[in-house]
């Protein structure tokens, strides 16, 4: 069994999800980590008897790695996976793997080079999987439409001690990009690409104090068929996502671990057993599967799951998504002074 040697790049929060799943799998050994602030890198290289750099570039030059997990803000996930394929060094990115066109098009190139792996862990809930599997059966007739929501919170706190959160430059969007962009996904991938987004973003209860959006609402159509996405982190508090799929014969409900069959006045419920819940739980139980699946894939040369091919229709709808409510959103503040 080949040993992958990984570098992390950034030693957040995320950073520490993605080291406790690297420690666990038998055939990743966590060489390096690295981040601008040293004494971050130094505590998650303590941790796990690793080596502490300042920088990615620092790392690189040091190290003889197979692959890099980028947890590091939005807009450097694009040129730091393009300075590691070009030392032939596989890519692992969170979420989102882009934040506008440009770097879309420098991505594909970076993935032409190397395997590289996006982190939508969602993909990977048991429930997820299941609606699936029950869709594709057929057996409650067409997908006739869906519907999404995501009520969290986050306060100024959140956005001004990041020091690059709520910026266009540094974290392209906010609420979208960031909070839903894996429930967007979801939906792509259960109903079908996009042939219409109409979009409309706004910041309620960060006025002032970022320049991107708080909440999102459009309507979509995936598939050749309507979908209402709303999202926001003006809530009170980090309620479960819920997305809802109408079919002909019965609607299907993903809320937390569980998934609902709602036919006629009966509803079916179903729960899954679930993986370690690492970080947050509401971010979903897929990280340990997901990054799994990334180095069997790095294994046995067989395309991986959450490829940047898999993503395109889901990036794609982001951006125009955010083509559309970043321009109106801009006149707004600026009405407003």
């Amino acid at each position: 069994m080949h040993l992958f040697q990984v570098g992390i790049v950034g030693c957040g929060g995320i950073a520490r999800v993605h080291a406790a799943v690297l420690h666990q799998l038998p055939d990743t050994n966590i060489a390096a980590c690295a981040d601008i602030i040293p004494e971050r890198a130094e505590a998650l290289a303590a941790q796990y008897g690793c080596r502490a750099y300042r920088s990615m570039e620092e790392m690189l030059d040091a190290e003889r790695l197979d692959s890099v997990h980028l947890c590091t803000p939005h807009a450097l996930h694009t040129p730091m996976a393009v300075a590691a394929a070009r030392r032939g060094i596989a890519v692992f990115t969170e979420k989102p793997p882009v934040i506008s066109h440009e770097q879309w098009t420098q991505l594909e190139q970076a993935a032409a080079q190397v395997p590289l792996g996006v982190c939508f862990q969602n993909r990977y809930n048991p429930n997820v999987q299941a609606a699936k599997d029950i869709l594709e059966t057929g057996q409650y007739g067409a997908l006739t439409g869906a519907r999404a929501f995501i009520t969290w919170h986050r306060d100024e706190s959140y956005y001004r001690d990041s020091g690059w959160r709520g910026a266009w430059a540094t974290e392209g969007g906010s609420a979208l990009i960031n909070q839903a962009i894996h429930t967007l996904d979801l939906l792509v991938r259960l109903m079908g690409p996009a042939d219409l987004a109409e979009t409309h973003m706004v910041n309620h209860h960060l006025r002032g104090v970022i320049e991107t959006e708080d909440t999102v609402e459009a309507y979509l159509r995936l598939g050749g068929k309507p979908v209402l996405f709303f999202a926001s982190t003006a809530y009170a508090a980090d309620a479960p996502v819920l997305i809802e799929l109408q079919a002909e014969q019965a609607a299907l409900r993903l809320e937390c671990d569980a998934l609902e069959i709602i036919t006629g006045h009966e509803t079916q419920r179903r729960t899954f057993d679930l993986p370690q819940t690492l970080g947050k739980g509401y971010w979903g139980n897929g990280h340990l599967p997901c990054i799994r699946d990334f180095y069997h894939s790095l294994a046995s040369g067989k395309p991986f799951r959450n490829d940047l091919a898999s993503v395109r229709d889901t990036v794609m709808l982001m951006l125009a998504m955010y083509d559309q409510g970043r321009k109106a959103l801009a006149e707004k503040n600026a009405a407003e002074g």
